[in-house]
């Protein structure tokens, strides 16, 4: 009985560890044509689709491949065409549930939030397609080196607040947008003129529980359906890899941990820190966010404190000067004395810029998690390397020549990460 419990255990525990850092349900791709409503259109879709004309099949939601409102063989010859890369159009629900139809090649995609210039580079969309810069990643130094090829394009404004006029003048054959700012009056007024200007408008945007489907979304629009799949797989792997570590730490030796987010004594909730599915045991349950009091930390007495800083820190330095002082500054404060982790030493320092939550990552939440599973668990995650593992995401999936050792500063400790990752 004993034996069952602790396997239903480990089994919850990696239920919970697949929700909380981004390991998607088995989802539908909402592309027309997948009949069979898995993850991929391929020749199942096809043995599926006559099954259904053969009325062997119940109809699904996306089996009218061409979206005429029927299903026939001509929605069979659409799928042998989205099959072979030769369609000249393509119908999705998009992340906001809207149903577009996208007239293909996309030669030419406005971008209108910064995490979607990651995610096309991951799967390999050549530079050339994109027609615009996001404003904040040519206004704010962080992304002047990490998003270099963008920095000549024209500035047209934000998700939030689009430049209407320029965008249209640039006659582009899709523009992407994200739901951040969604409900405000510029962003509302802007897909309706974009809609009326006959340019299709999808909504792209992550998060934990969607990043998949996104990511295979894009890879469908834009001809690039192997490289998509490809780095979905490569995430999913490695965080199953760390599920695996972390079904091996007993409950007794989860540490109690602090996470201090971008300000001093601010903290975030499980949502964004991702703690207890992490191995580790918030000391504020997982469910405090925004600013907390001292006292508090000192009665819970973490073992490990984790602090997250902004600028000055990233992709753009190699200067550790920011996160040391981000980390000498909460080991001096008087009132944390008596704190285990002051007294052992147990405090680390991050950049903001490869967490979840921070300045919208478009896909490197992962580097976040990797460390923090290390540093709460070092016993058991003694042959996994966090570094290795953001610089293959780098080379592999973003093709910048940017090697850890030599530029940025992403974590810092005097003894575990004195260069800064």
């Amino acid at each position: 009985m004993k034996k069952l419990v602790a396997i239903l255990a480990a089994l919850l525990s990696c239920l919970s560890l697949a929700v909380a850092i981004g390991i998607a349900s088995e989802s539908a791709l909402k592309v027309f044509g997948n009949a069979n409503m898995d993850n991929a259109i391929d020749g199942a879709d096809i043995e599926f689709l006559q099954g259904i004309i053969d009325g062997k099949n119940k109809e699904t939601e996306l089996a009218d491949a061409n979206h005429d409102g029927k299903v026939d063989e001509n929605d069979i010859a659409q799928i042998r065409l989205i099959i072979a890369g030769k369609e000249t159009d393509l119908t999705i629900i998009d992340m906001a549930n809207r149903t577009v139809m996208i007239p293909l090649p996309v030669d030419g995609v406005v971008l209108t939030h910064r995490e979607q210039y990651e995610q096309l580079r991951a799967i390999k969309v050549p530079a050339d397609v994109v027609l615009t810069a996001e404003r904040q990643i040519q206004t704010m130094g962080e992304y002047e080196k990490y998003f270099a090829e963008y920095q000549d394009l024209p500035d047209v404004g934000s998700n939030s607040d689009p430049n209407i006029e320029a965008i249209i003048g640039l006659h582009p054959d899709l523009i992407l947008m994200g739901s951040y700012g969604e409900n405000s009056s510029q962003h509302s007024s802007s897909l309706s003129v974009f809609e009326s200007a006959g340019i299709p408008v999808v909504y792209s945007h992550e998060t934990d529980k969607n990043f998949a489907d996104n990511i295979r979304m894009l890879g469908c629009i834009f001809g690039k359906t192997n490289e998509a799949n490809d780095y979905v797989d490569w995430r999913e792997d490695l965080i199953a890899n760390i599920k695996e570590h972390l079904v091996k730490v007993p409950d007794e030796n989860k540490q109690k941990v602090y996470v201090e987010w971008y300000g001093k004594y601010v903290t975030s909730n499980e949502e964004a820190t991702h703690i207890k599915a992490l191995g580790g045991r918030d000391i504020f349950g997982g469910e405090a966010s925004g600013s907390i009091n001292p006292e508090e930390i000192v009665k819970q007495n973490p073992d490990i404190v984790i602090l997250i800083g902004g600028r000055g820190s990233g992709y753009i330095t190699d200067n550790i000067t920011e996160l040391k002082k981000l980390r000498d500054e909460f080991i001096n404060r008087k009132e944390l004395q008596d704190v285990t982790a002051v007294k052992t030493g147990d405090v680390y320092a991050m950049s903001v810029y490869i967490t979840g939550t921070g300045c919208c990552h478009g896909g490197r939440d992962f580097v976040q998690d990797a460390y923090f599973a290390k540093w709460l668990n070092p016993a058991y995650f003694e042959d996994f390397d966090p570094k290795t593992i953001h610089q293959e995401y780098l080379t592999r999936f973003q093709g910048l020549d940017w090697e850890l050792d030599k530029h940025g500063v992403y974590v810092y400790h005097p003894v575990k990460h004195p260069k800064g990752n």
